[in-house]
């Protein structure tokens, strides 16, 4: 077995100093270990004997492939279909319908959602399927569309070929797994076309300034991203959030993150659940 290689409180600092310059992440101290134990591997790989030699290898880099696999295992997270599923069950029972049928009044049949970090595509594909449930064979006459985004590129790669093992799917409801996914070994499942064909991944910082987005909204998905940056980054963050939803629009957040009761730009709805008001 090889030795740990360990990080010093100086090398630590600057891991830390360039993960929240690049990526806008706050790293806390409590993270130390899972920096060690996620970039030791790429220390060997490179045959780096220090953290410092890493760093100097990581800003050094012109291609930006380092800086990419950097992220990649800083970012990276477990997760799984129906993840916090009472968001799920409200947004099929509540949102949807309310979004459809204001848009089917409208003459406007067009959805837009967008997964802010889709990681691995548990959740956009969670969503699209939700949004094929509602919307059943009237989706032919829908213009549906679900931005998923991330900063890694390796998990997006993995989260377009959308086969998944079965500790990832043994949350979802029998029949929509039975319904939405195929069966393609022992412990494997491939998510369907139809599914497939709703979902858009893309590679995006959420620190960048603007976002390269031609409209709004309707729905974002924002779940477990806010507790990565600190406080003045998460209100910037929430700021732009606010600027590509719809007037009307939801926005969701994980269940250990909150916006407040009176936040002045999304409405409350209930714990993790946000509403943007007519003209706000």
């Amino acid at each position: 077995m090889l030795d740990v290689i360990n990080i010093s409180d100086h090398e630590f600092g600057l891991i830390r100093k360039l993960v929240y310059v690049r990526f806008g992440i706050a790293l806390s101290e409590q993270k130390r270990a899972l920096v060690v134990g996620r970039l030791n591997k790429l220390l060997r790989k490179n045959n780096l004997k220090s953290f410092q030699d890493y760093y100097d290898y990581v800003v050094n880099d012109q291609t930006g492939k380092a800086l990419s696999d950097f992220v990649d295992k800083i970012s990276t997270n477990h997760t799984y279909f129906f993840r916090e599923n009472d968001h799920f069950d409200y947004l099929l029972k509540v949102v949807l319908p309310e979004i459809i049928n204001a848009n089917s009044t409208l003459n406007r049949k067009i959805l837009r959602v967008w997964c802010a970090a889709s990681s691995s595509g548990e959740e956009p594909y969670t969503l699209a399927m939700l949004i094929l449930e509602y919307l059943k064979h009237d989706v032919v006459n829908w213009d549906v569309g679900v931005l998923a985004t991330d900063i890694s590129q390796s998990i997006l790669e993995v989260a377009k070929k959308g086969v998944y093992q079965d500790n990832n799917v043994s949350r979802m409801p029998v029949g929509l797994k039975n319904k939405y996914l195929e069966h393609i070994g022992e412990d494997a499942w491939q998510v369907r076309k139809p599914v497939k064909d709703l979902v858009l991944f893309r590679r995006l910082n959420l620190i960048q300034r603007d976002f390269p987005f031609k409209g709004k909204f309707h729905i974002i998905f924002a779940r477990n991203v806010i507790i990565y940056f600190d406080e003045a980054t998460s209100k910037s963050l929430v700021e732009r959030f606010h600027r590509y939803t719809n007037n009307g629009g939801y926005l969701f957040v994980g269940h250990s993150e909150t916006l407040g009761r009176s936040h002045q730009l999304f409405k409350f709805v209930k714990p993790a659940i946000y509403r943007k008001g007519p003209g706000n």
